[in-house]
């Protein structure tokens, strides 16, 4: 597949779902998730998507809490995306841990 349409579609998928994301964590006072970015297979049968949680040790409680409920975030997107997409690939939520790294380096050029 062509890599620009891909990065549309990367594009496409990462501002709906940050949409989809942000609905549901209105509810929850205290808790960001936010999605930082999202790989999708050539063949769009499978996408990886990369949230970033704050704070960030309840990080690993939200990407599993969004790994078990994936088909209504699916189905959610789906509704949202049916007229520029055919296929609507399967997802799988993984945790982007580059702002804690970031921290990390920088307390240590600190010392």
């Amino acid at each position: 597949m062509d890599s620009n349409r891909l990065d549309k579609v990367n594009r496409l998928l990462e501002k709906e779902l940050a949409e989809i994301l942000r609905q549901e964590t209105a509810k929850t006072h205290g808790l960001m998730v936010s999605v930082s970015a999202v790989r999708t297979a050539p063949d769009l049968s499978f996408a990886k998507v990369f949230v970033s949680v704050f704070p960030s040790d309840k990080g690993t409680e939200i990407v599993r809490n969004l790994n078990t409920y994936v088909g209504g975030i699916r189905g959610a997107l789906g509704n949202k995306v049916r007229h520029q997409l055919r296929i609507i690939p399967e997802l799988r939520f993984e945790i982007d841990d580059s702002l804690d790294y970031l921290e990390r380096i920088d307390e240590l050029l600190k010392k």
